[in-house]
């Protein structure tokens, strides 16, 4: 079980096709590696990280799912944008 003040983060990967994977973690160092290992999710196993390139501290599990939910129901364009406009420690 998380510590309730433990900080949850959003995050994106760039997989090897070009896709982008969003996934949330209160680790995301770790979380990363285990998509690198193939212990991610089942999408991550498929289409192999290549990088994280967007990171987001958003405080709770409950915001955490919440900004993972907004972000996945983008189109791939508005992804693009979002990540080349946001000031975040990875750009595509």
């Amino acid at each position: 079980m998380t510590n309730p003040t433990t900080p949850w983060f959003l995050y994106i990967l760039l997989c090897q096709d070009g896709s982008l994977y969003t996934g949330i973690s209160t680790d995301p160092d770790r979380r990363f590696q285990e998509h690198l290992l193939g212990k991610g999710g089942n999408y991550t196993r498929a289409h192999r990280p290549v990088k994280r390139v967007y990171l987001e501290k958003v405080g709770t599990r409950s915001d955490a799912l919440k900004r993972e939910l907004e972000i996945k129901s983008w189109e791939r364009k508005k992804k693009e944008e979002f990540l080349q406009s946001s000031h975040h420690e990875i750009l595509l």
